[in-house]
């Protein structure tokens, strides 16, 4: 049981001792390609938005329809 723990102990002083936290690299966040890639997203999303309502609507019509018959 001793040996386990020694083991455990020695496993985990392996893992903090793997941590490389001293380099770091910030990169430069470019704010309009952000913008862009939001706004494509936007449309993208406005789109499908446009043409789910256009189905909804054609669908409707067709039950209107089919309910005159």
């Amino acid at each position: 049981m001793k040996k386990l723990f020694i083991v455990l102990a020695v496993a985990s002083l392996g893992f903090v001792a793997c941590n490389n936290e001293g380099e770091t690299t910030e990169g430069t966040v470019d704010s309009a390609a952000i913008k862009a890639a939001a706004d494509s997203a936007a449309a993208a999303a406005a789109a499908t938005v446009d043409t789910a309502a256009a189905k909804i609507d054609s669908a409707a019509a067709m039950v209107v329809d089919s309910l005159k018959k």
